[in-house]
């Protein structure tokens, strides 16, 4: 990754840009506050403040970047080395992190490490999908990453014109996450 870092669109100025736009950074806000608030409350024992924060912040900076490069290897258009950073940086961000993190805290390896890989992967996928809504001239909304320039900033939109191809997606999270409440 430190080799790469220069090709890879997860360390470019417009990536960081296309990340902080208002509705991204907003809906980051929103679904990291959830997931930290409940995380004591859900009745799992390796759910906490501490590790709901970093796979929160993890996820926000990560997961469109992952996403997009994945989509792109898909499509013959990334090269080998940053699919495998990508393929990395995904599970140091859903897995890799949360297990070192409860061995240190509880003194095991979280019994729940293969529900977790899949549950997290789904949450981080949808992540990356919503985070990857842009507006194309002449198309309308579509996934930032299916674009030649991706990821370009300059295509953002508010959160009123993603809102009806965000809402599905974040019912979706909503659905997946209730179940731990009840």
């Amino acid at each position: 990754m430190i080799r790469e870092r220069k090709t890879l669109v997860l360390f470019r100025p417009e990536y960081r840009k296309f990340m902080t736009s208002k509705w991204k950074l907003l809906t980051f806000a929103v679904a990291a506050l959830s997931m930290i608030v409940m995380a004591p409350y859900t009745g799992d024992p390796t759910w906490d403040y501490v590790d709901a924060s970093f796979m929160s912040v993890l996820t926000f900076l990560t997961a469109p970047w992952a996403v997009g490069t994945l989509y792109l290897a898909l499509k013959r258009r990334a090269r080998p080395v940053h699919v495998y950073i990508a393929v990395c940086v995904w599970m140091f961000s859903v897995s890799w992190l949360y297990d070192v993190y409860i061995i240190l805290k509880h003194g095991y390896y979280p019994p729940t490490w293969l529900p977790n890989i899949i549950l997290s992967s789904i949450l981080y996928f949808l992540a990356g999908i919503m985070w990857n809504l842009q507006r194309k001239e002449g198309r309308g909304v579509v996934f930032g990453f299916m674009e030649p320039d991706w990821p370009n900033p300059n295509r953002e939109l508010g959160f009123r014109q993603v809102m009806w191809f965000a809402l599905p997606i974040m019912l979706l999270v909503t659905a997946m996450i209730a179940p731990f409440l009840l």
